[in-house]
């Protein structure tokens, strides 16, 4: 039988109510002549409760008990999905991750698949079961503990089941209707795509878009998985929602085909480092020992100090999320303090905020840049670092002005326009 992955994120199974509608959706295709393995995630709310509760009991947590404990969310609602749909006649059953298994590694909170196997999923659909309820977000260790994939990590969950089973797609029902060209909070003209490429859609989850998470694009442009991101609260069709797609299934691409923002973000600059061979290992090798998430780098150009002019020294400036500036002041004083790196200050801006403009078309196309810097230039919008890539160009700015920026760049390049 052809098989579809169906995943339900925490909005659409808040309740009895929405589990049953996600529920209706999965009968309808199970009617259509599939069999479908839903994957979901736990009712809205109830893992941060779940983390409040290990918090308060232990601020310095064991991992194994921490995953244990937060991954129960996702069993609930795998049963009751299960449940409901054997109320409807559907033959289900609802797997925990241990039951599949999902097998992955031992990194508690943010562990990796290391593989699905299929044979007590296939035993069950040869024998009649038309539905396989999978809780997402969770897998098994080597050592037989139960793992999570840390959040979003559902998505995941349903993309790597779509490629270990070879489904003929991956839906993605969430409470929006597909991807828009930009937040549509933001701009009234944002416009809903029919579909994206992998590649942009990469570059748009790891800009700020919060519609998919990131590893799980990242697989499915591994596998060729075709996803789809549809509304769970609306009535959908083969042609609703947005398709995310190999680039090949994509006629003819606008140059540039979203506009993404990053609100919580900051500016870092180690102020006259010494220039030499090795400081930039020497930087943000700690920073990558701490875990922060180093985005954007600028490396002033070098001037030569001292009262004989042979002591050359630079400024470096890097951009991390708002939440890391801490821990990243700490790695670099204790970098200092060993005798790692000089340098005079650190100067911390955490009033920035990231806009980037993303298309596959830019590959092709000249003037992006300059049409993005004078769209922003003629709103009196400062930018304060740049970044790119080949499919993407990245600013930082004053985050009072990003909504300003987010809506001129929708505007300068026509995004509300089909073609």
């Amino acid at each position: 039988m052809p098989l579809l992955v169906m995943k339900f994120g925490g909005t659409s199974v808040a309740d009895l109510t929405r589990i049953k509608n996600a529920a209706q959706k999965v009968k309808r295709e199970v009617e259509r002549g599939y069999d479908v393995i839903v994957i979901v995630s736990a009712m809205s709310g109830k893992t941060n409760e779940l983390v409040g509760w290990v918090e308060e009991t232990s601020p310095l947590f064991d991992a194994r008990e921490y995953d244990a404990i937060v991954s129960s969310g996702e069993n609930v609602t795998a049963g009751l999905m299960a449940l409901t749909l054997q109320e409807m006649d559907v033959p289900a059953r609802s797997w925990q991750g241990w039951q599949v298994p999902i097998n992955t590694t031992d990194t508690h909170s943010s562990a990796r698949f290391t593989s699905i196997e299929r044979a007590n999923i296939d035993t069950k659909f040869s024998e009649g079961f038309k539905v396989a309820v999978v809780a997402g977000f969770q897998g098994l260790s080597p050592e037989g503990r139960i793992t999570t994939l840390g959040r979003g990590g559902s998505d995941t969950t349903a993309v790597a089941f779509s490629a270990a089973f070879q489904a003929e797609r991956c839906d993605i029902y969430t409470d929006v209707d597909g991807i828009y060209t930009t937040d549509p909070r933001i701009s009234k003209k944002a416009r809903k795509l029919d579909r994206i490429a992998f590649e942009e859609m990469l570059e748009l989850a790891s800009l700020g878009a919060k519609v998919l998470q990131t590893r799980s694009v990242e697989l499915a442009m591994r596998f060729k998985v075709r996803l789809r991101v549809l509304s769970s609260f609306e009535d959908t069709d083969e042609n609703s929602g947005t398709l995310v797609c190999d680039e090949e299934e994509i006629m003819e691409s606008k140059v540039v085909s979203g506009v993404a923002y990053s609100r919580d973000e900051a500016k870092l600059t180690l102020v006259t480092v010494e220039d030499r061979p090795g400081i930039a290992a020497a930087i943000f090798g700690p920073l990558a020992q701490a875990g922060i998430n180093v985005d954007m780098i600028v490396q002033n150009i070098s001037e030569l100090q001292g009262a004989d002019k042979t002591r050359a020294v630079t400024d470096m400036t890097f951009s991390c999320p708002t939440s890391q500036v801490a821990r990243a002041r700490k790695a670099l004083e204790e970098a200092a303090a060993q005798g790692h790196i000089k340098y005079d200050t650190l100067v911390e801006d955490n009033d920035v905020a990231k806009v980037s403009v993303v298309g596959i078309g830019m590959r092709s196309h000249t003037g992006v840049a300059a049409k993005m810097f004078s769209a922003l230039s003629a709103e009196n919008v400062n930018i304060k670092v740049i970044s790119t890539s080949e499919i993407k160009i990245s600013v930082l700015i004053d985050r009072k002005y990003m909504e300003l920026a987010v809506q001129a760049l929708h505007d300068a390049f026509e995004l509300d326009k089909v073609s």
